[in-house]
């Protein structure tokens, strides 16, 4: 049992899933980065300035106040953060329309690159084969139509 899983693990590392994996994280990671600065710093600051400076990370429906009694808080404050949900679903906002617009593109050089026709994008010896394949097919057809309309 535990060879069988070994072996099935090193086929799955070997066939590269394992390191495509790897790189999907590590650009993950950087991606998470970039979008990361792009809201804090780049649209945070234009949706605080029209909001007169608010803070939309500190922002909360407060429940209940902590009440402060000789340096001591009492009942802890109970409040809803809002502030960060609107954060985050601006960060998801940004990050669905960033990955909307690269597969976008990644689907539009993919289509061109299948394209045998198109000679601006290296086409896939796969897609070439499969392209050489069907144009076979298709003047085999063309003469078993023409020798059975002969033999008519």
């Amino acid at each position: 049992m535990k060879i069988k899983l070994f072996q099935e693990f090193k086929e799955f590392a070997v066939k590269g899933n394992m390191i495509d994996i790897a790189i999907g994280v590590i650009i993950g990671a950087a991606f998470n980065k970039v979008v990361n600065v792009l809201v804090k710093e780049v649209l945070m600051p234009p949706l605080s300035f029209l909001t007169n400076g608010t803070n939309w990370e500190n922002k909360k429906f407060i429940l209940r106040e902590a009440i402060v009694i000789d340096g001591v808080t009492k009942p802890e404050e109970i409040a809803i953060g809002y502030g960060k949900l609107v954060g985050a679903g601006i960060d998801f906002l940004v990050i669905a329309f960033t990955v909307f617009i690269v597969v976008k593109i990644m689907n539009s050089i993919k289509k061109k690159a299948e394209d045998p026709k198109n000679k601006t994008i290296v086409t896939p010896k796969n897609i070439e084969l499969m392209n050489k394949t069907n144009e076979l097919l298709e003047k085999q057809n063309e003469y078993l139509k023409k020798v059975l309309a002969e033999k008519k």
